[in-house]
């Protein structure tokens, strides 16, 4: 075959993977890991404000039978940065608008990976700002932690979501340049 002629070669890493033939699979898991997280925290927030229990006795499904899992700043902080790296990892199969609505989540859970790095680095040190009796993160000195978690848990879904939805749109000029078969067909 001539030179000009062979097609380019075909890598082959996670990374490609991930954000060509694995795409789609990969996206709908990571879907439901976050939207997991989300009705962890709804949940959470029904038992505060329509069951009326307390704080300390809201701790969504899982905390019921795990009351640990709400108290473990190691668990949080795993959860923020397996989120921040399946953003990353996804990031580069996503195109046009879908891709600029995926980078302000990216973005979001920056500042939502860091806020739990805080909190991690004040649990293990025994030192909490502020003069806090427990680790607090930044936004938490003016917002109570429940209602935070929150705003930071829809502030990563919904744009999330958005992002998901342009990228599977057929048809869709932002889809012109992507190399995963996401896009749902007609």
């Amino acid at each position: 075959m001539a030179a000009d002629t062979q097609a380019p070669p075909v890598k082959s890493g996670v990374m490609e993977s991930l954000n060509t033939r694995f795409h789609k699979i990969g996206l709908r898991v990571f879907l439901v890991l976050v939207l997991a997280h989300w009705a962890e925290h709804l949940a959470q927030a029904t038992q505060i404000y329509i069951l009326g229990w307390s704080v300390p006795e809201a701790r969504g499904v899982l905390g019921v039978p795990f009351p640990w899992l709400v108290k473990s700043e190691w668990m949080h902080y795993g959860y923020a940065v397996l989120m921040l790296i399946g953003f990353i990892m996804f990031r580069s199969g996503f195109h046009g608008r879908s891709r600029t609505w995926w980078n302000v989540t990216l973005g979001v859970q920056v500042w939502h990976h860091f806020e739990h790095l805080l909190l991690l680095v004040q649990a293990l040190a025994g030192a909490y700002i502020a003069g806090k009796a427990v680790p607090t993160s930044i936004l938490q000195l003016v917002f109570p932690r429940v209602e935070l978690h929150l705003f930071y848990n829809a502030l990563v879904t919904i744009p999330m979501i958005v992002a998901m939805v342009y990228h599977t749109r057929a048809n869709r000029a932002d889809n012109a340049t992507a190399r995963c078969d996401c896009a749902l067909t007609a």
